[in-house]
């Protein structure tokens, strides 16, 4: 009798968190549009795209142990995929396709995204198939330049033939549609209007609990176990009988397929894409909400990404109200104090928390 209570209490817990985390994910926005407006469950939005981000590089980094420093690269082929198939730039390149499409190239959502995610797996594997045998600072040096290297593709790619307009990008992205209805407007919902950001928010946050399902899924299967195997000691999982290979482009094309679904829901939300958008700088900041957080650990992974996503934007709506108020005038720009305190704030973690603030447990690593 006490061994059925033992059990049933750990599965009680279990069920009452995943209420209270359903319910947390349905009222988020309301009670941060109500606490600072329309522009937070913005902010929100973007959280939930970097959240499909980082967990996509949590599997090339955290479980694959692959250091990876050009990851928005799937980021930026999935956006201009969305882009190029739901934008009339295609059709004003090249007019013979207007003959065949007379009512413009207005793709479903639900081909998208899954061809966003294909192409960009295939570009995974074009980016680990010749960096299989880098490790390290090498192999970070390698996907650098990758990233590198898609961006000014992208930002060139207007001559001879005029496929991504350049650095212009590319505007007039369709919004999503979903069952007749447009993500883009205000709707009513059983009587209640709902904000478009609102649409979007619950979107992101359906489209990243499948992604955390599938990164649970596999963190527990043997293709996890295997990749972790690989990150501890690559030569001795090969001695093991590995297929060291072949997991690694695994990991790769996994990792970036969740990319480019991501990098396709921001062209759609945007309305427009650039390369501007796939700097060095995002490629950094995802990895450090993947390091911040914990890597490996899906949870501390989630953590990350909201405390980095909301920090900069915290700190930049605050910094020039908290001058005004303590000197009776802005001193120094807020954005220079604002990079200046998210630098301090992200040194003191791994000083203090080197392994991230949310790691995974003994038990778990062990």
């Amino acid at each position: 009798m006490n061994l059925m209570i033992a059990i049933a209490r750990p599965a009680h817990r279990a069920r009452l968190g995943a209420l209270l985390f359903a319910a947390a994910l349905l009222l988020a926005p309301w009670i941060v549009g109500h606490a600072g407006g329309n522009a937070w469950v913005r902010t929100l939005d973007f959280a939930l795209l970097y959240i499909m981000l980082a967990l996509g590089l949590n599997i090339v980094v955290g479980y694959a142990g692959l250091l990876d420093l050009g990851f928005i690269a799937f980021y930026a082929v999935g956006a201009y995929v969305a882009a190029l198939l739901s934008s009339p730039h295609l059709l004003t390149q090249f007019p013979a396709l207007v003959a065949v499409l007379p009512h413009g190239l207005h793709t479903s959502i639900w081909l998208i995204v899954p061809v966003a995610g294909l192409i960009a797996a295939g570009f995974g594997i074009l980016l680990g198939a010749p960096t299989l045998k880098l490790r390290g600072d090498y192999l970070a040096i390698v996907t650098l330049g990758f990233g590198e290297i898609i961006r000014i593709f992208l930002r060139n790619l207007d001559r001879p033939v005029n496929i991504t307009n350049g650095p212009k990008g590319i505007s007039s992205v369709d919004p999503i549609q979903l069952f007749g209805f447009s993500l883009a407007r205000t709707q009513d919902v059983f009587g209640v209007r709902v904000p478009s950001v609102y649409l979007y928010y619950y979107l992101f946050a359906l489209l990243a609990v499948l992604i955390v399902w599938a990164c649970l899924r596999l963190q527990d299967s043997r293709i996890g176990r295997a990749w972790m195997a690989i990150r501890e000691d690559e030569d001795a999982a090969e001695a093991m009988g590995l297929n060291t290979r072949r997991l690694k482009l695994l990991a790769f094309a996994i990792g970036a397929s969740f990319g480019g679904v991501g990098g396709a829901l921001f062209a759609s939300f945007q309305g427009f894409v650039s390369p501007e958008s796939f700097s060095l700088n995002e490629s950094v900041a995802v990895l450090a909400m993947v390091v911040l957080g914990g890597m490996g650990h899906i949870p501390g992974v989630i953590l990350g990404c909201l405390l980095l996503a909301a920090l900069p934007e915290i700190l930049r709506a605050t910094m020039g109200s908290l001058q005004q108020s303590l000197f009776g005038q802005v001193l120094v720009d807020p954005e220079i104090i604002r990079q200046l305190f998210y630098g301090l704030a992200l040194i003191l973690v791994m000083l203090y928390r080197p392994a991230g603030l949310w790691p995974a447990s003994r038990e778990r690593l062990r």
